[in-house]
């Protein structure tokens, strides 16, 4: 069964963490991903866009898959379908990625499992933005 870090671990890789890409990134100010990117950013976050079809969000450019990035990303922040997530954590173990976060209600137990088989931190079905405002401020 599949546990969450708990919060001094989940606080020592806000802190320790600078650059976050954000797949699923809308370029909609109304969407949860993008407040929740927006805020990421002034709490001084480098923020990574990954989605298909758009060149740049809230200033940064977009790349289509992680496997684009040309430089580390410390933590996969992920706003997609739960199907989606297998893909999604096969791309950071190829990228080495040392974390994802699987927002709040993206919820994929086995792919939770197999990222942290392949060393990755896991967290899962919580909101980074929440998380930072209730351990960072």
């Amino acid at each position: 069964m599949f546990l969450n870090p708990n919060p001094a671990e989940i606080r020592n890789l806000l802190e320790n963490s600078r650059t976050i890409a954000v797949v699923g990134l809308s370029p909609k100010s109304e969407r949860p991903s993008y407040f929740v990117a927006s805020n990421l950013q002034h709490f001084g976050y480098k923020i990574i866009p990954v989605r298909s079809a758009i060149k740049e969000i809230m200033g940064e450019k977009v790349y289509e898959k992680l496997e684009d990035i040309p430089f580390p990303v410390d933590i996969v922040d992920v706003f997609r379908a739960n199907d989606q997530l297998p893909d999604v954590v096969e791309s950071c173990i190829r990228i080495k990625c040392p974390a994802i976060w699987m927002q709040q209600g993206v919820v994929n137990e086995a792919a939770a499992l197999r990222a942290r088989e392949a060393g990755l931190m896991v967290v899962m079905d919580r909101c980074i933005y929440k998380e930072y405002v209730d351990l960072m401020t």
